[in-house]
């Protein structure tokens, strides 16, 4: 590089807009590679005043220099680098929703019940801890081999996301499932009926698709408000379960079936189910349609033959 192609740090300041203090400190940090002059000044390439413009402009946008020297090192693109940044400032502006609705929680509790709303919360801390909490729970539930994007859909069906942007409502909501999914003594119910269950069943995916097809079957009377009843989703979710145990449906069947699936009607999953539906403003979720099933398959085994 000689003098008369070669830019003073002043020049390039001049140029473009860059402070020399900010100058030598990317120096510094390697982003940019001036040379000495005989004198022992900085010198740039010509260049440099594109890539100084082009740093200028990321910083403005919040990307940090490690990013930056990236896209300028070319190990990672420009689209990459701004796609991550926006990921990140998505988890900040939902980790700040989650806050905010938190307080305002806290705000709009009874004088008497803003402690224990307090704790509640408190134990929670933010969207993402919550979801792997709850993640945690139905993960430990799962005892028998099962293919791993029947998991992954059984988890999206039973775990929701926390929302976005939540409402106070919606954040207690999903306080509540997390503290439900911490009683233990409840967890321990749960798993040692689930392990029972595994050691009948022979064929798990037969039955999550089978239970599957029988929610969307049942579905449409629990969002018309129809008391549990017999009927065709009755009767393919019992033959789903008898299908995934290499049994058939009969009566003497489905009184054997109401122990083996009467756990979900404990209170605390009814409770579960119903915070559900709070967090995904829906009318009904699929667990509290499967636990219409069961209350039928329950009044149905009750019933006078």
């Amino acid at each position: 590089m000689t003098d008369v192609t070669s830019i003073a740090i002043g020049d390039l300041s001049a140029l473009t807009g860059v402070p020399v203090r900010t100058i030598r400190f990317y120096c510094d940090e390697g982003i940019l590679a001036p040379v000495r002059s005989a004198g022992g000044h900085r010198r740039f390439d010509p260049a440099a005043a594109e890539r100084l413009r082009l740093v200028r402009r990321l910083r403005v946008l919040g990307l940090g220099l490690p990013a930056i020297t990236a896209v300028l090192a070319g190990d990672r693109s420009l689209d990459e680098a701004v796609a991550a940044e926006r990921t990140a400032l998505d988890a900040e502006l939902s980790a700040l929703a989650w806050r905010r609705a938190s307080l305002r929680a806290v705000e709009d509790a009874d004088p008497a019940g803003r402690a224990a709303r307090l704790d509640l919360l408190a134990a929670v801390q933010d969207g993402p801890r919550a979801h792997e909490a709850l993640l945690d729970f139905w993960r430990g539930r799962i005892l028998a081999p099962v293919p791993d994007e029947l998991v992954r859909m059984h988890l999206e069906l039973t775990v929701p996301a926390p929302p976005p942007d939540p409402t106070p409502g919606q954040v207690v909501a999903y306080a509540g499932m997390v503290a439900l999914a911490g009683d233990r003594e409840l967890f321990r119910m749960l798993r040692e009926r689930g392990r029972r269950n595994a050691e009948r069943v022979v064929d798990e995916p037969t039955l999550l698709d089978g239970m599957r097809e029988a929610v969307e079957m049942a579905m449409p009377l629990v969002l018309a408000g129809r008391e549990p009843e017999p009927g065709p989703a009755l009767d393919h979710f019992v033959a789903a379960h008898a299908a995934g145990r290499d049994e058939r449906d009969s009566p003497e069947f489905r009184r054997e079936l109401l122990p083996a699936v009467a756990a979900e009607q404990d209170p605390r999953m009814r409770r579960y189910w119903a915070l559900h539906g709070e967090v995904a403003a829906a009318p009904a979720v699929p667990g509290a349609v499967v636990l219409w099933l069961i209350d039928a398959l329950d009044r149905g085994v009750a019933a006078p033959a």
